[in-house]
């Protein structure tokens, strides 16, 4: 291989090139650099050109083999990211020597893995790919995680450490599937392939004067037209009852069921049995079913009336006007008759499966940018896009890595 490109000087085109800045770079002899390639170490020779104008130089051919910004060959590089995503650094540095018998260090592994993902998240945010064909039901849903991160990145945010100070930021992740799919027990399921993920460490707060939406409803509305889901028959839309879920919705998506999360709802009655029956755990179980089976069955009435009995209970009263706000997305038996999910499982795995089992591990902390960084890049690896990005970025490879 070394020799096949060494004897090759086509790379030279003239005694001058036109330089990135709009000036002419000299050639200035040919030089030698040594490459990490699947085969091995690669030392290749390539042609220099220098520019007076800016005093930069640059290399023709590895701008051509897309390796101006770095040492590794393209094959490299992916593998590189296909193992970052999934592991450590540490971890997928040992995998590719195991592996491919490629050296690629730690610190190596972490630039590169950055890299491709900032790459990946210009390129996501530029413009859609052409939707795909849109399945009869599509849900969409939003949820969000903290991450761990350095002291700088919290600096003056209120968090929930005693002292008032914040020690993590929050993640938020737009999830999108179909449901044609029947479970053992008839109920739909997630179909097989069809989760795709996007998100960041991104603001979803906005104002009624904001002549733009936050970044984050950008995010999701990229991520509805890749997927085509506002040209679903059914459009349904999970979230945790937070007002500004529904804002964006009713903005965006005005056409979509709006469905509170079932297993959320839950969670609060049995935060209101734990408040009322703290020393009565066989009480607490056989109020808290009660309520809940109330709730799927849609007897809200009876379980707002419940509710507002305990006037004295702080926990009873918010629970009762959540319900009470959102009981228009909580009729779970009518939902269930017409063959939809009523839960969020899939965004509740999506936190878990994209950030916490990569971003969440012991002893880590993450700069914002970093972490967006690796975000972008296991959003990609684990929606099963990473073959189309690499597709699109032989087509036009822009930015090198």
């Amino acid at each position: 291989m070394e020799r096949h490109f060494n004897a090759d000087h086509s790379d030279r085109d003239g005694k001058f090139q036109t330089c990135s800045c709009g000036g002419r770079a000299r050639y200035a002899g040919r030089r030698a650099k040594t490459f990490e390639s699947v085969l091995g170490p690669l030392t290749l020779e390539r042609a220099y050109y220098h520019c007076a104008a800016c005093g930069h130089g640059f290399f023709p051919r590895d701008r051509a083999l897309t390796m101006a910004h770095s040492d590794l060959t393209p094959g490299v590089t992916r593998m590189t990211g296909a193992a970052a995503a999934l592991a450590s650094f540490a971890q997928a540095s040992g995998l590719l020597d195991d592996l491919g018998g490629v050296r690629v260090s730690p610190k190596h592994v972490e630039r590169t893995a950055e890299a491709l993902g900032r790459d990946i998240a210009a390129r996501e945010r530029r413009a859609p790919a052409a939707p795909a064909a849109a399945a009869p039901t599509m849900y969409l849903a939003v949820d969000g995680t903290g991450i761990p991160v350095r002291p700088r990145e919290t600096a003056g945010r209120a968090g929930k450490q005693p002292d008032g100070s914040a020690r993590t930021r929050e993640v938020k992740i737009v999830v999108i599937w179909t449901a044609e799919r029947l479970n053992p027990e008839g109920r739909p399921a997630c179909d097989f392939g069809s989760v795709t993920y996007s998100g960041a460490v991104e603001s979803a707060a906005s104002r009624d004067t904001d002549l733009e939406p936050s970044e984050f409803a950008r995010r999701v509305r990229r991520e509805a037209e890749r997927r085509g889901f506002t040209r679903a028959a059914r459009q349904v839309i999970l979230g945790d009852g937070a007002a500004w879920i529904w804002r964006m919705a009713r903005e965006d998506y005005p056409d979509a069921l709006q469905i509170v999360d079932l297993w959320h709802a839950k969670e609060h009655l049995w935060d209101v049995a734990k408040a009322l029956f703290r020393e009565d755990k066989d009480a607490l179980e056989t109020w808290a079913r009660a309520r809940c089976d109330d709730l799927e069955q849609g007897r809200l009435d009876g379980l707002l009336a419940t509710l507002r009995a305990h006037a004295d209970c702080e926990a009873a009263g918010k629970c009762a006007d959540y319900i009470d706000r959102n009981r228009d997305r909580m009729r779970y038996a009518e939902f269930r008759a017409l063959g939809l999910c009523v839960g969020s499982g899939v965004v509740e795995a999506g936190c878990k499966t994209v950030v916490g089992a990569r971003l969440k591990q012991s002893g880590m902390r993450w700069t914002v940018a970093g972490a967006n960084d690796m975000i972008a890049l296991r959003c990609c690896v684990l929606s099963g896009r990473y073959e189309d990005y690499w597709a699109e970025r032989a087509e036009n490879p822009e930015i090198s890595i």
